[in-house]
């Protein structure tokens, strides 16, 4: 169901959202948000960390695709040395 709501920005750029809207989308004090702007259009998306399990998936998504390219775990290790300075 969409709620469409308005609100104002403050002297700060502060936007409201308003109380239905954060209530209906369990949104918290802290959360973050990636912010889109195209000509008039401002657009909100809320992002948070991966549960346990959708991380588990992305893992294994991550080792199958790795495996198929014929990326070795020693390839990653050499890449993350030289990329902190090490090699």
């Amino acid at each position: 169901m969409t709620t469409v709501e308005t609100t104002r920005m403050s002297s700060k750029g502060q936007i409201v959202i308003p109380e239905e809207i954060r209530k209906r989308l369990g949104l918290r004090s802290g959360d973050k948000f990636l912010v889109v702007g195209d000509k008039d259009v401002v657009i909100l998306k809320s992002i948070s960390a991966p549960s346990l399990d959708e991380f588990d998936g992305l893992i294994t998504k991550a080792r199958k695709q790795a495996e198929r390219a014929g990326i070795k775990r020693s390839d990653i290790t050499e890449a993350v040395a030289k990329s902190r300075g090490r090699k």
